[in-house]
Order: structure tokens, then C-alpha cells, then sequence
């Protein structure tokens, strides 16, 4: 006899059931059918045998090209070959250029042997003994390598999308061959295996067998379970008062007498664990957040695992953001509510504004009122200019990514992490060897490395359907975006919104953040923070070396370029979350008393059990 259901497990079940029929309902069809883009989904339908025969050849090969299309990096490679071999004036240029720059290089020595090269302002080649002959002219050379590599990929007729291929994956291959990466040509490895005797190398063996056997050092031994979700991070108290199949709604208990009525939903990314807003209490933003008088409810996102594969993004949309956002009202009281979204998850927060805002109304939508405000933190939605991210992703890689997923169901945090680390290898590949594998020092890990490790999976259909109609089709951007069959336009916002973008971010670069103000004429207030995707967003009061810039479109204002707001724009020191919570407060309700959560809704304590979902990868 099967063992009870317990009280709480039979109404997550019964919502995610009653969720999906009115998620088919609202496509217009029954849940057993697809329309005829699902059906050119290969992650919704059945595949034939020619088509396994495909999938299992492209995907036994794709870990030799880091799960990256070989197909789609040959054909950029063509693509420029075949123009610059048509092309014998760029060649000429090209020729005078490398013989400029190897004079250039030999010239960096005076004949008394002393080095003539400026400071550079690499952070590889900082250190006093990169100005040495022969280091000095070595490192001259690199920096003249990736000077001709930059003029080298602009040939007249090569695709914007291949010549920045061309670009990024030369800037790889030379970040590899850099004399930094050497015992023989890097003077700072070199001084210190004299002061050690060789002691870092030998550590720094011992470190890379660690790495290559996958058996760990003493060392990393004593770092493990340094950081762990619900002891040192993610620990800002708090109930779970709602889950369904995929999300867990997370409630954090008051810290102030009196709260704004108005609650703050928070959307994260769901390619993320959502406690990277929530980690050590100096750098929490929800610890923040509550400790200046606001409610606070988190979205946890469940880890994905093969029986997942059919999620799609309607289902992320409804089951993810908008049962979320019936779920605050009715534990709010029916206050109206900021919403707050982080990467992708202000991309899907976008797009449920946007539907919920739609003067004509969307069939099944009209019981969820349009949020108060709406928050968005590097997160884009015209995908046209999405960075160095948006090399990965064209038909070929999606093709190859359809694959890998197709067989297992999802796409691992592994094969996710491989993108990433193309986008940041300086520092996190050969920067990271260098320091470990010849100077002998074992990275020492902080939360949000641990984070970062911490992975997640995506939905096999889902991550095709995003994709597809994001990136490849900017669907958002054009109005072509489909909810419950009908398209959205950010132009329907109504709300007013405030803009967060980083200067250093290569997952959602600023400029491309900043287009909201061509697709929305509500009042923008847009702040640009130093820092990259993740650490600019974790800018908390008091974190050295912060700073932003801010000014606010009001509604139906002049349109101004990123470069022109860049030159108008306020310069402040510190943090921006102080200047985000007063825009909350200034569209926020005089304080009430703060209440707790009731017993009858809480369904656990915070951070819940989602977050705590790990898997073999």
C-alpha cells in the first residue's frame, strides 16, 4: 500500500495539474497537442532514426569543441578566409601593419639593454619584472599580437556575427600562448620558485593532479562545506507559503516595526540558484532590503531533471512568475506589489508586465493586476546586441545544443559553465592555472565563487524555446512575443521603472540594457554600476571602490543614446541600492505595522528545499 500523501504535497500537485490544463487551455488547444512550432521543436516530439543517428554523432563530439558548434566556428572561419584571400589590398594593409609592429617590438630596448616600454596596463604584466629585457620585449610582442589580431578580423564582406567570431576566438587563442602562462617566459614565476627553492612548483603539481584525478587536496579538503546554503549563506530568516512543480515562493520575516504595505517580489534568473541575492548577511540584498522596512518575496526556481524535458516557457511564465505573483497577493493582503527581476528573470518579468499592462487584456490574465513598479537588474529585452554571449548562439549552436539536450532531457550547469568560461578564460582559465599550477597558490573560494558552482539545469524544451525566440528572433524587442497566443509589446508598460545595468558585464551589457528606453515611454530612472554581471549587482552599502551613475527619462521624455546619458548622467560614489530603496519608498505607502507569517502559511523555513536540489553532472 502506498504511504499517505502528506497535507502539503497533494495541493502542489493539484495546482501544478490545474496550472498546465490552464497553460494548454490558454494556447488554444489540448494538452496532448502541439501547434506546428512546437512541433518543429526537436525537444517536443519524438525523433526518428535518422535523427537519433544525427543527434548521437554531433553530440559524441561536442565535448572535443566545448560543447561549441565545430560547423558554425568553420564556417565564420570561411567566411573570413575566403574574403581576405579575395581581398589582396587588406592583405597588403594587414602586411605593413605586422611589419610595423614586429619593428615596433624590436625597438623596445635601448642599446644599454634597459627597457623602454611603458607600464602596462594589463593586470598579467603589471608586476615591476615584466619591465626587464628580455620579459619586456616578450610582453611587447603579445600586446603587438593582439593589436594586428583586432585589425585582422575586420574584412570587407565577412558577417558582423563571423568577424566578431573571428575576433573573440583569436583573443582565445592568444590568451592561451601568452607568455604569462609560462615558467620560461614569466619573470614573476621565476622569482618566486627561487625564493621557494621550487616548492611552488611542487605544490603547484600537486594542485593540478588534484584537478586531473579529481581526487582533492589537503586543501581543498579543509575548504569544502565552507559555505553552505541555509548555515552561512542564504540565511535571512523566512517561510515558504507557496510551491508548486517549479517554483518556491519564500516570504523573509519582518525586521522593522513597521513595513510599507506594498510587498517586493523578487524573479531571479533561472539559470541561477536564487540566494546570489540573498548570501552572506554583510552582501544580502534581501537582508537589505527587509532591514529597511520592505517585505520581501523571493522566487526559487526548482532544478530541473530529465522528466522536466516538456517544461516550456509558458510554463515558466505561468507556473513561475504569475502563480507567484497570486500567491503574494493573497498572502499580502491583495496589496499592490513592486516586482523585481535579475537576468533572465527580469526578461520573463518584462514580459508578464508587459501582458498584464495590455489595455485590450489577455484571456486567463485579468486576475493578476499589473505590478506597482517594476524593477529591472541587468536584464535585457532587445537581445540585437547581447555582447560576446551572443557569439554562442546561432542556428548551428542551437542545432548542436538541441542535441545534447534532446538525449538527457536538459542542459547541465557543466555544459552551461563551458560558455561562460570562454567569455572570462583570462581569469578564469589561464589566469587561474598560472597562479595555481606555477605559483603554487590554491584559489581560496568566497560565497560567490561557492555560488557559482553551485549549478542548475534547464529544460530541454524551454531552453530551445528561449533561445529561439530571444536570441535568434529578438521576439520581445518586435512584438512578436506569445502569450497565451497573443503578442506582447513592452509599449503597454504602464508602471514606472528603474534600470540597472554594469559596466563590465558580458552576459547583458549595458548598452543592450539600456534599449528599454526605445521600446517603453514610461519614466526610466537608469542606473549604470561599476562591476561586472554578478558583482556589480552585489554592491552593497559599504563595498569599497563602488560607484554609479544615474538620471531618470520621465514618462515620454526625449530620447537620448547610451553615450549621450553616459556623459549626462550623475556620478555617485558607494552603492546603488540605497538610491533603488528610496525609489521603492518614494512609490510606497506610509509604513504599517509589520506583520509575521501565519503558521497555517508556512510551509517551511527559508531558504526551502528547492535550492538544495543538486545532481550529478
Amino acid at each position: 500500500m502506498p504511504p499517505p500523501t502528506t497535507p502539503t504535497e497533494k495541493p502542489v500537485m493539484d495546482r501544478h495539474t490545474s496550472s498546465i490544463a490552464r497553460v494548454a487551455q490558454r494556447r488554444g488547444r489540448a494538452a496532448d497537442t502541439r501547434t506546428p512550432v512546437e512541433a518543429a521543436d526537436p525537444a517536443s516530439r519524438d525523433e526518428t532514426p535518422t535523427e537519433k543517428l544525427d543527434r548521437l554523432v554531433q553530440s559524441a563530439s561536442a565535448p572535443a569543441y566545448g560543447n561549441l558548434s565545430p560547423i558554425a566556428l568553420s564556417l565564420a572561419w570561411a567566411d573570413w578566409a575566403w574574403h581576405l584571400a579575395a581581398s589582396p589590398g587588406r592583405q597588403l594593409e594587414l602586411a605593413t601593419l605586422a611589419a610595423q609592429l614586429a619593428a615596433d617590438t624590436l625597438s623596445m630596448r635601448d642599446d644599454s639593454g634597459a627597457a623602454t616600454s611603458p607600464t602596462d596596463d594589463d593586470a598579467r604584466f603589471r608586476a615591476e619584472e615584466w619591465s626587464r629585457w628580455p620579459f619586456s620585449q616578450w610582453r611587447a610582442g603579445f600586446r603587438h599580437a593582439e593589436a594586428f589580431w583586432r585589425e585582422a578580423a575586420k574584412v570587407p564582406g565577412v558577417s558582423a556575427h563571423h568577424s566578431a567570431m573571428v575576433d573573440f576566438f583569436a583573443r582565445q587563442y592568444l590568451d592561451m600562448m601568452t607568455p604569462a602562462n609560462r615558467l620560461l617566459t614569466n619573470p614573476v614565476v621565476q622569482k618566486r620558485t627561487l625564493e621557494t627553492g621550487g616548492m611552488n612548483l611542487v605544490q603547484g603539481m600537486l594542485n593540478w593532479l588534484a584537478d586531473s584525478t579529481g581526487v582533492p587536496t589537503a586543501a581543498d579538503l579543509a575548504a569544502q562545506g565552507r559555505f553552505v546554503v541555509g548555515g552561512n549563506v542564504a540565511v535571512t530568516p523566512g517561510h515558504v507559503v507557496y510551491r508548486n512543480h517549479l517554483v518556491e515562493l519564500i516570504r523573509y520575516a519582518p525586521q522593522t516595526d513597521k513595513v510599507h504595505p506594498e510587498p517586493v517580489f523578487i524573479v531571479p534568473s533561472w539559470i541561477m540558484k536564487f540566494y546570489i541575492l540573498d548570501l552572506s548577511p554583510h552582501n544580502s540584498m534581501v537582508r537589505y532590503l527587509v532591514g529597511q522596512g520592505h517585505t520581501v518575496y523571493m522566487l526559487s526556481w526548482r532544478n530541473p531533471d530529465e522528466a522536466d524535458r516538456e517544461l516550456s516557457m509558458d510554463d515558466y511564465l505561468e507556473l513561475g512568475v504569475l502563480e507567484a505573483m497570486r500567491a503574494v497577493r493573497h498572502d499580502a493582503g491583495q496589496a499592490p506589489m513592486h516586482a523585481m527581476g535579475y537576468c533572465l528573470g527580469g526578461t520573463l518579468l518584462a514580459v508578464a508586465a508587459a501582458a498584464l499592462s495590455a489595455t485590450h487584456g489577455i484571456a486567463g490574465y485579468q486576475d493578476v493586476p499589473a505590478p506597482l513598479t517594476l524593477s529591472l537588474l541587468a536584464a535585457q529585452v532587445d537581445f540585437s546586441e547581447p555582447g560576446e554571449l551572443g557569439l554562442f548562439i546561432d542556428e548551428g549552436q542551437v542545432n548542436l545544443l538541441d542535441h545534447l539536450t534532446k538525449g538527457q532531457g536538459f542542459l547541465s550547469g557543466k555544459q552551461m559553465a563551458g560558455s561562460f568560461q570562454f567569455l572570462h578564460s583570462r581569469d578564469l582559465v589561464w589566469t587561474r592555472r598560472m597562479r595555481e599550477y606555477l605559483m603554487g597558490e590554491r584559489e581560496q573560494g568566497n560565497d560567490l565563487m561557492a555560488w557559482n558552482a553551485d549549478t542548475t539545469r534547464l529544460p530541454a524544451r524551454m531552453h530551445h524555446e528561449y533561445l529561439v525566440a530571444l536570441y535568434l528572433n529578438n521576439a520581445l524587442a518586435h512584438g512578436r512575443y506569445m502569450v497565451a497566443g497573443e503578442p506582447v509589446s513592452l509599449h503597454d508598460l504602464r508602471m514606472p521603472v528603474f534600470l540597472v545595468g554594469t559596466e563590465r558585464d558580458h552576459v547583458s551589457p549595458w548598452r543592450s540594457v539600456y534599449k528599454l528606453h526605445l521600446l517603453s515611454d514610461v519614466e526610466i530612472t537608469f542606473a549604470l554600476t561599476s562591476g561586472g554581471h554578478n558583482a556589480g549587482i552585489l554592491s552593497e552599502p559599504g563595498h569599497k571602490n563602488r560607484r554609479y551613475r544615474i538620471s531618470t527619462r520621465p514618462e515620454r521624455g526625449d530620447w537620448r543614446s547610451a553615450d549621450e546619458w553616459l556623459q549626462a548622467a550623475e556620478n555617485v560614489d558607494g552603492s546603488w541600492w540605497p538610491a533603488w530603496q528610496a525609489w521603492l519608498a518614494a512609490h510606497s505607502s506610509t509604513p504599517v505595522k509589520a506583520k509575521a507569517v501565519a503558521p497555517s502559511r508556512a510551509m517551511g523555513d527559508a531558504p526551502g528545499t528547492y535550492v538544495l536540489q543538486r545532481y550529478a553532472e
